[in-house]
């Protein structure tokens, strides 16, 4: 007769062949003598412990959430951005990047066992209520925050629109902990703003990289150019968490005329990819001044490194948040989804962003962001986090004329943009002089 630990080893060996199944034709040609280096000693380990959990823990768990439990650990065990999701969470994701949740409006990280805020996104109630980037949430209401994965904290953290939640967190400066009350809406992202900072200088804000970016860029920049072309344009990624890589390419590629984008590097050959710009600038050559800070991460690391590296643009403010790695979305058969790292990130000249981050040209730091996000930006960074992938070195609502003139009251007090201005207008008048 069959035990409960030759039971689970069957059921583990139908799973694995089920996740393999599910990763493709990138998965099937792999070495096939790899899978034959299972740690079958581990899996009998693993057996014993599932089996003292069945056995002796003082309340029954179903066995479907301890298997689930355990691909949970197996994959945050990894590094900080692969997660397993179920299937709701799954469904959020999909819809997150069209521009449109539910929720707080926060980008966040695992650090320590706790809750670390990457970036909160432009109008949303995280933003409006003052969570700030490095922020460390450690209770959620009344619940504490530590021994939580991060996908039970961000499903605590989401509810129905107009419904409370207080987060208490730790800020570097301050002696005691913050209490923030929340009003849960609907997440709204409009990934570009845009207007005139003088005639002929343009400013464009992408808040996310979504599936659209590309085109309402240039959407906006054409607008910004109806009265003439533009003799620079500020480009603000400041406090971009990142998003969709192709969006990321797509910007990009609107101010290159040719050349290397970004390319990627992973174990499988369908994580080795390379994108290209095609012919066309948008600007016609006019100048760019870049503005990043440590809550810009990914594909805003992503276009920053490729506008950089081409010198198409001038990189102005902090270093950046330095996360340098692909997540690939495997479904599985239950309706969820695997969330892995598969490749990391490298700029046209061969930089891993990973860890590491963009230095900018023009080093401008610890300045108030008001225009863009009125918070003061603390030090997180990817190299932070727990687990975090390492540096592979071996490649090179209200009326809109009232809101446009409080966000032009704002960006007075917005000295990197401010400065960025003056750049563009001190470049052209270098190019008048020649």
């Amino acid at each position: 007769m069959l035990n409960h630990k030759n039971l689970l080893l069957i059921a583990l060996g139908a799973t694995l062949g089920g996740l393999i199944a599910t990763g493709g034709s990138a998965l099937a040609e792999r070495d096939a003598g790899e899978l034959n280096t299972i740690p079958f000693e581990g899996l009998k380990t693993f057996s014993e412990v599932y089996g003292r959990i069945r056995q002796d823990y003082v309340e029954p768990v179903p066995d479907n959430k301890l298997l689930e439990d355990a691909i949970r650990g197996m994959l945050s065990g990894l590094d900080p951005h692969s997660a397993y999701l179920d299937q709701e969470q799954y469904n959020e994701l999909k819809v997150g990047t069209t521009g449109q949740f539910g929720g707080l409006g926060i980008e966040v990280g695992m650090e320590n066992g706790f809750v670390k805020v990457i970036s909160p996104i432009d109008d949303t109630p995280a933003q409006k209520a003052g969570i700030k980037a490095g922020d460390l949430i450690i209770r959620l209401d009344d619940k504490p925050v530590k021994g939580m994965s991060l996908n039970d904290a961000v499903k605590i953290m989401r509810g129905e629109p107009g419904s409370e939640i207080v987060l208490t967190v730790v800020r570097e400066g301050l002696e005691q902990p913050l209490k923030i009350k929340i009003i849960r809406d609907v997440i709204k992202v409009k990934s570009i703003k845009s207007r005139t900072l003088e005639e002929g200088y343009g400013y464009l804000r992408i808040t996310s990289f979504q599936s659209k970016t590309g085109d309402n860029m240039l959407d906006a920049i054409n607008e910004l150019k109806k009265n003439g072309d533009l003799k620079g344009l500020v480009l603000d990624l400041r406090n971009n968490p990142g998003g969709v890589l192709n969006a990321a390419v797509a910007v990009s590629d609107a101010f290159l005329e040719d050349g290397l984008v970004v390319y990627t590097d992973g174990r499988i050959e369908d994580a080795k990819m390379k994108f290209n710009a095609t012919p066309g600038d948008i600007l016609k050559g006019a100048p760019i001044v870049v503005l990043i800070n440590a809550g810009s991460a990914s594909a805003s690391e992503i276009v920053a490194g490729a506008l950089q590296d081409h010198k198409r643009a001038i990189i102005m403010g902090e270093k950046t948040f330095g996360k340098g790695s692909v997540q690939t979305i495997l479904p599985t058969s239950n309706g969820g989804a695997v969330k892995l790292t598969t490749a990391r990130y490298y700029t046209p000249s061969g930089r891993s962003i990973q860890a590491e981050g963009i230095t900018p040209d023009v080093p401008i730091s610890k300045v108030k962001l008001e225009a863009a996000t009125q918070s003061e930006f603390g030090p997180i960074k990817e190299a932070d986090l727990t687990n975090h992938l390492s540096n592979d070195k071996s490649h090179k609502k209200g009326d809109a004329k009232s809101e446009d003139k409080a966000e032009e009251a704002l960006a007075v007090q917005d000295y990197p943009l401010n400065e960025a201005l003056n750049l563009l207008k001190g470049i052209n008048i270098m190019r008048q002089s020649k």
